[in-house]
């Protein structure tokens, strides 16, 4: 079977990169187009997959990502158009939408927040399977235009699809960063800022940072999502605060961190998932993933910066579902169709 996988943000690789080598390991043709965003490129030259750039992100203004949609759009149509493929896969990529809308490919689209209205406007109308976390209800994404038939569910987080119990440490993050052993890690992920989703500052990121900057146990890494970003920031950090000069192996940064706090949800989710204590000072309306994390008791809403135990973690079990088989599995049987007409 031929695939054609997009990629348009730096967590997304992660997630792709054991389905990519689950499919290829099955005898299927998968290729992978990517957009140039935050770290996705530095990402995919570090796991060594093979991609194809297309595009680069527009920014915030509604008019530039209306343009970017267009334009990275047909240059996806005109990359796809002799392809030949039984199936698109993304998460999350309107641009892939409307690419294989056009081309007539079927499109499986995984997605695990049901209030990015403005993603929702293009791609359930578009896509002809979406599959997102159990927690989410489906009648929450057919409310955004979907087709009943199209929404379908998965167990856990999409971050189990490339998390496990006995997944390797890739690197020693501590001594790579230069943090001292007896030192309390935390790890800091910034708002969204250029995000449809998040259209406002997030002064309590700025007061939880404040006060760790001025607890003499603490190192920070703080992990911006672009280099305008990291510019904005770097003059304000405190001097306890470190931002990595390369791209650092998410999971093996989270499992030697003692906490977690972020304004996004990829990375407290990964914490959640290895037993690192996460936090969430997200300004926009809560996800139902992030809710059940909540009620789970491995994820923690910030209202303000004292919610926050700064502390030595203590070892966890995590939170373990197996879920990429099931995820596979719908990829194929919608490429399978399309083979079959």
């Amino acid at each position: 079977m031929r695939i054609w996988i997009d990629i348009s943000n730096s967590p997304h690789v992660l997630f792709f990169e054991p389905i990519i080598a689950d499919l290829t390991r099955e005898g299927h043709h998968v290729e992978v187009t990517a957009r140039d965003y935050a770290q996705t490129v530095g990402l995919l030259e570090a796991k060594s997959i093979p991609h194809r750039l297309i595009g680069r992100h527009r920014g915030k203004s509604r008019i530039k990502k209306a343009w970017g949609l267009v334009s990275r759009s047909l240059t996806l149509v005109a990359f796809g158009a002799r392809k030949h493929f039984d199936v698109a896969f993304s998460h999350n990529s309107n641009d892939l939408a409307v690419a294989a809308w056009l081309l007539r490919v079927p499109h499986l689209i995984v997605h695990d927040y049901e209030h990015a209205n403005l993603s929702y406007a293009v791609n359930a109308r578009l896509a002809s399977r979406i599959l997102v976390p159990d927690a989410i209800p489906a009648e929450a994404i057919i409310a955004h235009g979907a087709r009943p038939g199209v929404v379908g569910q998965f167990p856990g987080l999409k971050e189990h699809a490339y998390l496990s119990p006995d997944m390797p440490t890739t690197e020693d993050s501590r001594a790579v960063l230069g943090i001292p052993a007896g030192a309390v890690l935390v790890v800091v992920r910034p708002p969204a800022t250029m995000s449809a989703y998040h259209p406002f500052g997030n002064e309590l990121f700025t007061e939880v940072v404040a006060r760790l900057g001025s607890d003499e146990r603490v190192r920070m890494v703080v992990l911006p999502r672009t280099p305008e970003q990291r510019a904005e920031l770097a003059p304000s950090l405190p001097p306890n605060a470190v931002v990595p000069e390369r791209v650092l192996d998410g999971p093996s940064l989270i499992r030697a961190a003692d906490l977690v706090i972020s304004a996004g949800g990829t990375m407290n989710r990964e914490a959640a998932a290895l037993g690192t204590p996460a936090y969430t000072v997200f300004a926009g309306k809560m996800g139902a993933v992030d809710e059940s994390l909540i009620a789970r008791g491995v994820l923690t809403r910030v209202a303000r910066p004292e919610d926050v135990a700064v502390r030595h973690k203590q070892p966890t079990d995590g939170y373990w579902v197996d879920n990429r088989r099931l995820i596979i599995d719908e990829v194929l049987r919608l490429g399978g169709r399309r083979k079959e007409n």
